[in-house]
């Protein structure tokens, strides 16, 4: 009997081998595909079956890759030929609130969007507040690390998480961290989790630390400038006069004009970028008026408003911008950050590397912690050597900088030939040693991050 006729005769109707399905599963938003389809995708309702699967996976030295939504983009959550598919999406319930302690369990397949909504009924939120918040799962978050528009007032995904459930490569069940505004019991199994895309367990449970609702007004301002490091400058001046917008969001000249295309607004003038900043809490005004300043001094053209419906609009033009690279051709969507400071250094980089390769590569960032997105845009399923080669450029520049090669998006299958760069060869070894550890037949996530683990 082969895996799959084990996984169907336990699990049933859960196991999924229609051809559309699979195809769906070797990719994820970064654009790029498996060489294959998997075996099937398992629909996981409960833990115990994902710890049936696992059990039946490692029995039998099958690969497995855990998916939530799909809408990594780093390629972690593609699955190829020879391996099952562990999908949590159905495991999507919110399992307890509790205001008092400012906390929540959840199943790793809710939505961002669709958690706070509940949890809004309670008068507390969930910080992180990546740009896909309303299609990625909270499991998807833990995993790869997530960050967002809100992280540089509220925090990632790491300084939101209490403790995880986590099912082990041979089905055992770990209960992670703690309930507990303190603890420090032992090691913290429960940092090294997030961010492990995958390779160290099934995250099938999270306890989570909430906030209360803000309260008072939110302001919003965006401020046009005649170039890219021009605006980089404006956003470091922000954060160096010690004003903390609750949002702080950059798009360069390419970036830009591809959403107005996508939008049908006016095209703004050549060259032109653009800085979109939130202030919230009671003194969001008198941030905003702080901002507004600052902005004008720089150089910027600056509109605020105090109106909700049009500061959401003015939002989701920055919201808008994977949709509209997306529809100028196959997108390879990066993910370095730089201490903010630096950024209009790895502006100038960009820039250069732009004209070395004769390419143009859009960029917007999260101006706020220094996180940047630069986009590069080709043709076909198949990353062309000198988009590889300009991107090995961009990423050792980052690094220069005192940098890393991905904030919030992880390494995948996209970053992993970059790893050691950043961490040095011993760390790297020492990193892939755990990931033994904790799977010792490797069967994981194989071939993700660590490209021989």
């Amino acid at each position: 009997m082969n895996v799959v006729e084990r996984l169907t005769q336990e699990m049933g109707e859960i196991v999924d081998t229609t051809a559309e399905t699979l195809e769906t599963a070797r990719a994820d938003r970064s654009g790029h595909r498996s060489p294959g389809r998997p075996l099937a995708v398992v629909h996981a309702r409960t833990v115990d079956d994902v710890q049936r699967t696992m059990r039946i996976a490692s029995a039998t030295g099958t690969g497995v890759v855990v998916r939530g939504a799909g809408t990594g983009l780093a390629g972690a959550a593609n699955a190829g030929p020879g391996e099952i598919v562990l999908s949590t999406a159905r495991m999507d319930r919110l399992v307890e609130v509790r205001p008092d302690d400012l906390l929540a369990v959840v199943e790793p397949g809710i939505l961002n969007a669709a958690l706070n909504a509940q949890l809004a009924e309670h008068g507390v939120w969930w910080a992180p507040d990546p740009a896909s918040r309303d299609i990625s799962t909270v499991g998807g978050n833990i995993a790869t690390g997530a960050g967002g528009l809100l992280c540089a007032k509220y925090g990632v995904v790491r300084d939101a998480v209490l403790g995880v459930d986590l099912v082990l490569a041979d089905g055992r069940l770990l209960r992670l961290g703690h309930r507990t505004v303190k603890g420090v019991t032992g090691l913290d199994l429960t940092s090294l989790v997030i961010g492990s895309e995958g390779r160290l367990g099934v995250v099938v449970g999270a306890t989570l630390k909430l906030r209360r609702l803000v309260e008072g007004g939110v302001c919003t301002l965006t401020a046009t400038f005649a170039s890219v490091r021009q605006a980089a400058a404006a956003s470091a001046s922000v954060t160096a006069a010690g004003i903390q917008p609750s949002i702080m969001e950059l798009m360069d000249a390419g970036a830009l004009a591809a959403v107005h295309a996508l939008l049908d607004l006016p095209s703004p003038a050549a060259g032109s970028a653009q800085v979109t900043i939130q202030t919230d809490g009671p003194a969001a005004r008198d941030d905003a008026a702080h901002v507004d300043a600052l902005l004008r001094a720089a150089g910027g053209s600056v509109a605020m408003t105090a109106d909700a419906v049009e500061g959401a609009r003015l939002l989701s033009i920055r919201r808008a911008v994977h949709p509209a690279l997306a529809a100028l051709g196959t997108t390879l969507i990066e993910d370095v950050a730089v201490p903010r400071s630096a950024m209009p250094a790895m502006f100038d980089e960009i820039a250069r590397i732009e004209q070395a390769y004769g390419i143009s590569i859009p960029t917007v960032a999260h101006a706020g912690d220094g996180n940047l997105h630069p986009n590069f845009i080709f043709e076909g399923d198949q990353v062309p050597e000198h988009i590889w080669a300009a991107a090995d450029e961009l990423f050792h520049a980052a690094i220069r900088l005192g940098g890393t090669l991905t904030g919030e998006h992880g390494v995948g299958t996209l970053k992993s030939r970059w790893l050691a760069a950043e961490l040095g060869d011993d760390q790297w070894r020492i990193q892939r040693d755990l990931v033994r550890v904790f799977d010792p037949q490797g069967i994981l996530n194989p071939g993700k991050v660590f490209v021989d683990a």
